[in-house]
Order: structure tokens, then C-alpha cells, then sequence
């Protein structure tokens, strides 16, 4: 009765913990062993017999009968006298199983047993936590504001398991209180030591894709696919959908009419500006949508250095480029092609790249950011306008279109 009640003393561990009787009783065995093997030097000569049910368990110690004064392992072999103490018609070769009591092992080793057995099932829950979230890495989850720092929101889900989101997994325009309700996807999972750190994410594509299978039910049911999404979390966003069925249109299926189906989802992006684009297989024609909401003229593409040159009328530039580059960013990224802008009607022109003998190569690049990488594309706008796109100083603006003004002039 002895290792009943102190097992009863440790199974309390499992209504804290949520685990099952049987596992707990496989964790228990381990533990035993390991306090076996401390104490006696080895575990292999010992069986251990557990009843779940019962939740009682048997710990015999197995040893050889030897002559008295021949014993060369307490452990494992056991004089004559000894042995009769037990039964007394054992005889020299025989196998004496012997019961050990858990008080048997003395105080402190019960206490070291139960500080272990917490570690091994705080271990067996880390596990288990890992597992779930890894497998629900991409998928939309919610959770609540427990605690905020400065670079981090610290989430707990009902389960009370935490999550992590940090700075720059949080959309600019997100604001934060304590309780508040958060939907995210599960970005990523990793065990650090025994304990697993859960990242959890609002900026992620996969975020606004699973957004999309929530609040359009054509998403949901398989009969639109979301081809690919590219973001610039809070800013700008561009969704590439696609339908088997050519009775659906997919871009209107997703925007719904008057933007209905869409705005839930912008909304809960803090009013990221969503463009949805009808998925096609040719390059050309990919781009040309990618590019919305300007009107492109005409595209060559190099599939070698996957490269694409557009055409466009001077008035469509602005609008290919979009504020700060954003548009052509993620025209390029959503395409896979690397995007060059080129104004129609426009023969002459120079590569801003050639002036780096009187222009640093760090204005040449922060021009280049916002699509402006030839002369001609920055002369079509006044000073005032490339301080606004760029982060360059007026000054440092002002020389750089008095060098190209030069170029033309000569």
C-alpha cells in the first residue's frame, strides 16, 4: 500500500497537467529507473510492474544466489544466509526476486522522484505543444492580449499556451490593449531548450490568404484558388486568384460588389490597400495585370534573366511605380520578373548607372528603389515630386537634375 499512496501523491500532477493515466504511469516508470540506477548503480536486474487501472506499481529486484563470502555484486548477487532470510529452501544458482519499497529508496530520493517526475511531464506537455503548433504552422489562429512590451505582444490561447508576436510581426496600424482578441496564423515554432517558442504573425501572406478561405465562401469551397499573395503589411497588398470554372469570375467573387466581400478583410489589415488579380500562365499578360492600376502599352520579357521591359505612356508611369515603388515591388514579386519601366515615345535616354562617375552610387540605388533608374524618368518630374517619392534631400535632388539636365543640353 505504500506505492499506492505515494503514486496517488504523484498522479496529482495529472489533473493539473491534463495527462492520461497510462502515460503518466510510462513517465513514472522512467523516473523509477532513473532513481533505480542512482541509487543501485544499474536498472537492468530490476522489474517494474504498473497497473493503470489501479494505479499501483511493483518495483522486484532480481539476484543470483552465491556462497556466503563469494558475493562480488551487492546488486546482483545475494549470499546464501541472506537469500534464506527471504525463503528459506533457496539454494546456490537459484534467482531470488525481491519487492522494493518506494520508502525503501529513503527520503530524498522520493523528493529528488518528484522533482524529476514534474520535469518530465512539464517535458512531455512541451512536446505535445510543439507537435500541435507545428502542425498548424500557416494556419489562422486567435488569441488574447495577455501582456505588451516594447517590441513584443505576449498572447495566451484558451488552452493558456503562449505566443509570441513580435514588432515586425504586427501591422504598422495595429493598437493593442490587454484582452483584447487577436487573429493571426501560427508562423512558426521552435524548442528552445524544452520550451517552445510559438511565433505568431499578422503580416504574413499566408495571413490574408487564410483571410480570403474565412469571408469568401467560394475561397472556402475550393472553387477559387489563391494563387499567390505578396504584401506590404498595412501598406499595399496584391492577391493573385484563379477559378476552374469559367462561370466564375474570381475577382469579382473576392471583392464582391461595391467591395463588400473585401472589406472585412481590409479592415482587419488597418485598411492595407488589396489589389485582386485574375492569375494567368502567360508572363505577359500576368504582368500587365500585376501592374494595375496602370495601363501598360506593351512587355518584353527575358525568361533567362527572368526580366521584364514595359511600356508605358508618361502619364501611366506614376501609377506603375506607385508611392514609394509599392506597386512595382509587388508587381515583381507576384510575377517573379524583375520589372523595368520605359516610357513611350521617349527614344532618347540614358541608364542613371552611367552617371556614377558624378553621382553616388547610393543616390543612384535610392532612386532605383522607386523605379526611377534612367535620366529621362526623373526629369519627368519637377523637384518637388521626387522629394515626396524618394528620401533624398532637395539639395541632393536639385544636383542630381542639374548633372542629367547638362546631359541632354550638351
Amino acid at each position: 500500500m505504500e506505492n499506492i499512496a505515494l503514486i496517488e501523491s504523484f498522479s496529482s500532477f495529472k489533473d493539473d497537467k491534463m495527462i492520461d493515466r497510462v502515460t503518466l504511469m510510462a513517465i513514472l516508470e522512467d523516473v523509477f529507473r532513473a532513481a533505480l540506477k542512482r541509487k543501485f548503480g544499474s536498472d537492468d536486474n530490476f522489474d517494474i510492474i504498473i497497473n493503470p487501472d489501479k494505479g499501483d506499481l511493483e518495483i522486484w529486484r532480481n539476484r543470483v544466489v552465491v556462497a556466503d563470502g563469494m558475493s562480488e555484486d551487492d546488486n546482483e548477487e545475494i549470499e546464501l544466509t541472506e537469500a534464506r532470510k527471504i525463503e528459506p529452501d533457496f539454494e546456490i544458482g537459484e534467482d531470488v526476486s525481491e519487492e522494493v519499497k518506494l520508502v525503501d529508496l529513503g527520503r530524498r530520493a522520493i523528493l529528488a522522484l518528484r522533482q524529476n517526475l514534474i520535469s518530465k511531464i512539464h517535458e512531455h506537455d512541451n512536446t505535445n505543444i510543439y507537435k500541435q503548433f507545428k502542425d498548424l504552422i500557416g494556419e489562422i489562429y486567435t488569441a488574447e492580449v495577455h501582456h505588451i512590451r516594447n517590441r513584443v505582444v505576449i498572447l495566451l490561447d484558451d488552452d493558456g499556451n503562449e505566443l509570441i508576436m513580435p514588432k515586425d510581426k504586427q501591422i504598422p496600424a495595429d493598437f493593442f490593449r490587454k484582452g483584447d482578441n487577436v487573429r493571426g496564423v501560427i508562423e512558426s515554432v521552435e524548442l528552445k531548450g524544452n520550451k517552445p517558442t510559438i511565433i505568431f504573425s499578422r503580416t504574413a501572406p499566408a495571413f490574408l490568404e487564410k483571410l480570403f478561405e474565412q469571408e469568401i465562401p467560394e475561397v472556402f469551397d475550393g472553387l477559387i484558388t489563391v494563387k499567390k499573395v505578396v504584401r506590404i503589411p498595412g501598406n499595399k497588398a496584391k492577391v493573385a486568384v484563379d477559378s476552374y470554372d469559367d462561370r466564375i469570375d474570381p475577382v469579382g467573387a473576392c471583392v464582391g460588389v461595391r467591395g463588400a466581400r473585401i472589406h472585412g478583410i481590409v479592415r482587419e489589415l488597418g485598411n492595407e490597400n488589396i489589389d485582386v488579380i485574375n492569375y494567368t500562365s502567360n508572363p505577359q499578360l500576368f504582368i500587365t495585370r500585376a501592374l494595375s492600376p496602370a495601363r501598360v502599352s506593351s512587355v518584353k520579357i527575358n525568361d533567362e534573366t527572368m526580366r521584364a521591359e514595359v511600356m508605358l505612356k508618361p502619364e501611366e508611369v506614376s501609377k506603375a511605380i506607385g508611392r514609394g515603388g509599392s506597386n512595382i515591388r509587388l508587381a515583381g514579386q507576384l510575377t517573379g520578373y524583375e520589372i523595368d519601366v520605359f516610357r513611350e515615345g521617349i527614344e532618347e535616354d540614358v541608364e542613371l548607372s552611367e552617371f556614377s562617375d558624378e553621382i553616388d552610387t547610393w543616390i543612384i540605388e535610392e532612386f532605383s528603389k522607386v523605379g526611377l533608374d534612367t535620366a529621362r524618368s526623373i526629369l519627368s518630374y519637377d523637384i518637388d515630386d521626387l522629394v515626396k517619392r524618394t528620401d533624398l534631400e532637395e539639395e541632393t535632388i536639385a544636383e542630381v537634375v542639374r548633372i542629367l539636365r547638362e546631359e541632354f543640353d550638351d
